[in-house]
């Protein structure tokens, strides 16, 4: 029967020993060898074990010690015994030391032992056996070299008795599965065997069962092969094919760094820093060497200690290497240079920084590499590998294995920075082509918000606030298809496109008629283009026009999402209009739709990104935006603020959101003032005095002088060359007083400089002097000439 507690399995003779020098545990094989119970020696000084005139064991110098004791006997005589005492790990505070001695029948000769001989006799490697008891029946010269004893001192003893080691104990357990099962056992482990003067192997222990002529197991051989050239190979292939899979997992340059540090760190170095050159000091990136002494940015470093207390640099901090430093050396030569403690390289480096030299004492480090980064024929910095920990310098297979990690980790940072530059690149012109500051009107008071991707290249988004004629203003939120700078160009052109149609008064289904066609164009032209991929360009927009003297606002959309409505008095609703194709189709009609709005309400409009989510379906994210725009706010910002924080990620959005609020305001009807005018020229004079009384009721007489002028010629040509019915029209509010004259002749004025000799052909040029602007914008029913006078200008004037 094998036994569970090696201490009481009566063969041989073992005793714990506590850091204080008292005895712990005693065996039964113990007590047979010296006489002496548990219960007499436990508890007190190992030392009183000593036979009188026995000298006791020099203090060892290491986690192991043998030798030939001089023990005293409970019936006083002297025992001479071979004790092989190792440090046992601690499971509490202090360690313990476990002493063992073996049976006395384990001195025989093994030759005489069938089952012994068998196994040395067909192992061509380093062999020992084990019996039923997991006692050592036979060991080979091999293997007592590896182990550091003489084999006649090991037999009888357990793996446990041996050695201490977390490996002992495995291999114990594997002797027993094997006894119990039947069936090989591999096993393998990385360490320094007892009797080697080298470093650590990797060893592979192949155990197999010994069976009797019946087939029953009456031991175990255990084989070691040192397999360290298959175990680094296998090593080196891990560490590869984890570079590929956790380096280059963003497109962020500090991120990309630190994963490389991570992935090598302990696998291939203890302590691994990545500097990059800093390409705004640099000038830019460069193919060739640097020029030294080289400037270097920390941008990750890591370490087998917690919180890297070998690291000099910090992340983000500037460094400067002279040309005798590992870094600077190996960016200069193009190739990685390897530097231990040793060598002049190291040791120059060590006394160029003080700092360092004091870092390198501390921890022991040894052995340096420094790897450029390299990729597209472009150094982007370097990587410095440390061992301090392992005992073993870097070999060339080490060389090999970071130049490899370091050039898919190269090409990574590159691409990030590359991503990087075109992305802010794109976000330079993006912010460029959006309004910096949404104008002030008497229509509406906005306010918005606009997020770029965070995940994926910047979009075409895009939102603008038009003031019209009339006191009106036209809202607009677009959005192009695709990422990058060819995306936020085509949003630019079509931003522009937007404000010149807008300019001429265009309804919004007709201006999105007009927009298509635009569209349809740059899809072709970018079709013709070599290399153009799809040439395809599309688009999605909302444009609405609100007048705040009707109070009334009309939209159209093309493959836009819906807007939000919130009453003064009650919950934001979805506005239901036509649904419109998206830009760039061609060929299909747009329809308009008209609502009315009671001042104070507010509109809502959005680009798909704000309710794009993963986590949840589009009719919840169209239930949260009408929550938060429901819920009672101070101001538009502070709406604006609440949706982006109720509906998107706190890493940010993965698609581009722009979001624009508008509160319409209305215009009283006391600041308005309508005539029907007759046409006949004779009654210009009285139409005149109508306006001026008008003016003084509005308290703004200071504008009489340039308003008579400016009505007098606006009626006279609507009179003379226009169609009935004819209307005058006075609107203004603090700032501007606009002045509209309306007929049903849809032919449009021109503005010309009169020759000296003509008649007439002054007055347009006139009213575009005396005004702030002046144009003309078609109705259903015929024409508007409109023109707008800055009251503060009018007023300081006069």
């Amino acid at each position: 029967m094998i036994p569970d507690e090696p201490l009481d399995d009566g063969v041989a003779a073992r005793a714990v020993i506590a850091a204080d020098g008292t005895l712990t545990e005693w065996s039964e094989g113990a007590r047979r060898l010296l006489g002496h119970t548990s219960a007499e020696v436990v508890g007190r000084p190992a030392a009183e074990l000593l036979a009188d005139d026995a000298d006791a064991p020099p203090a060892p110098h290491d986690a192991r010690w043998s030798g030939m004791l001089a023990l005293r006997h409970r019936d006083g005589r002297t025992v001479s015994v071979w004790v092989l005492a190792h440090r046992r790990p601690p499971e509490g505070e202090t360690a313990e030391w476990f002493a063992v001695s073996p049976p006395e029948a384990a001195g025989a000769e093994p030759s005489d032992d069938p089952l012994v001989r068998s196994a040395l006799t067909q192992s061509p490697c380093a062999t020992m056996i084990f019996d039923e008891g997991l006692r050592l029946r036979g060991v080979n010269d091999a293997m007592a070299d590896l182990l550091g004893m003489p084999a006649d001192r090991l037999r009888g003893l357990r793996p446990t008795d041996i050695g201490s080691r977390p490996q002992n104990t495995e291999l114990e357990e594997n002797l027993l599965r094997v006894l119990s099962t039947g069936r090989r056992q591999d096993m393998e482990t990385y360490m320094k065997a007892s009797g080697e003067t080298r470093g650590a192997h990797a060893w592979l222990a192949r155990i197999a069962p010994l069976t009797d002529a019946s087939g029953q197991v009456r031991g175990v051989c255990v084989t070691a092969h040192d397999f360290s050239d298959q175990y680094r190979s296998r090593e080196r292939l891990q560490l590869v094919n984890e570079a590929s899979v956790r380096i280059g997992t963003t497109l962020d340059v500090t991120r990309t760094a630190q994963e490389l540090a991570d992935v090598c760190v302990p696998a291939l170095a203890d302590f691994v820093s990545v500097d990059l050159l800093d390409t705004r000091e640099h000038g830019g990136e460069s193919a060739g060497p640097p020029v030294p002494p080289v400037s270097l940015r920390r941008a990750a470093h890591q370490s087998v200690n917690s919180g890297s207390p070998e690291a000099v640099a910090k992340p983000g901090q500037v460094e400067i290497y002279p040309a005798s430093s590992p870094q600077a050396a190996s960016l200069i030569a193009g190739h990685a240079v390897v530097a231990s403690g040793s060598e002049d390289d190291l040791e120059r480096w060590l006394a160029w920084d003080p700092v360092r030299f004091r870092r390198v004492r501390e921890y022991g480090i040894h052995s340096t590499m420094s790897v450029p980064l390299q990729a597209r024929g472009t150094i982007l910095g370097v990587a410095v590998f440390t061992r301090f920990r392992r005992a073993e310098n870097f070999t060339d297979d080490d060389v090999l294995l970071a130049e490899e990690v370091t050039a898919r980790a190269a090409v990574c940072i590159d691409n990030a920075r590359r991503y990087s530059r075109e992305r802010e690149t794109t976000l330079t012109l993006q912010r460029s082509l959006l309004p910096r500051h949404l104008p002030h009107t008497a229509a509406v008071e906005a306010a918005s918000r606009y997020l770029p991707a965070t995940r994926s290249g910047v979009g075409g988004d895009w939102f603008d606030v038009i003031p019209l004629s009339g006191m009106r203003v036209a809202m607009v939120v677009g959005d192009v298809v695709g990422h990058g700078i060819q995306a936020s160009a085509t949003m630019g052109r079509l931003r522009t496109a937007v404000r010149t149609l807008a300019d001429i008064d265009l309804a919004p289904d007709e201006l999105l008629t007009h927009l298509d066609d635009l569209v349809v164009r740059l899809s072709q032209e970018s079709g013709g283009e070599e290399a153009a991929g799809t040439g395809e360009v599309g688009a999605t927009c909302l444009y609405a026009v609100y007048d705040p003297v009707s109070r009334r606002c009309t939209l159209a959309r093309a493959g836009h999402p819906q807007p939000f409505l919130v009453p003064p008095d009650g919950p934001a609703r979805q506005l239901d209009l036509p649904s419109g194709p998206p830009l760039g189709v061609g060929g299909l009609p747009f329809e308009s739709a008209e609502v009315e709005l009671r001042e104070g309400s507010v509109l809502s409009f959005h680009t798909d990104g704000l309710l794009a989510s993963r986590e949840r379906d589009i009719d919840t994210s169209q239930r949260m935006l009408g929550e938060s725009l429901s819920a009672p706010a101070g101001s538009l910002d502070e709406i604006c603020d609440r949706v982006l924080q109720t509906l998107l990620p706190s890493g940010g959005s993965a698609d581009d959101v722009a979001l624009l609020l508008a509160r319409t305001r209305g215009l009283p009807s006391s600041q308005v003032a309508t005539w029907d005018i007759p046409a006949d020229p004779a009654l210009v004079a009285p139409i005149r005095k109508q306006v001026v009384e008008q003016l003084e009721r509005w308290a703004l007489t200071e504008a009489t002088f340039t308003a008579e002028l400016v009505v007098s010629e606006l009626v006279t040509n609507a009179i003379r060359y226009g169609a009935k019915p004819i209307r005058l029209r006075l609107i203004h509010d603090a700032a501007t007083l606009i002045c509209e004259v309306s007929d049903t002749n849809h032919t449009a004025p021109h503005l010309r400089r009169a020759k000296t000799w003509d008649e007439g052909g002054r007055g347009l040029l006139l009213v575009a002097q005396l005004t702030e602007r002046w144009g003309s914008r078609h109705t259903p029913e015929g024409k508007t000439i409109w023109a707008e006078l800055t009251l503060l200008d009018a007023m300081n004037g006069q």
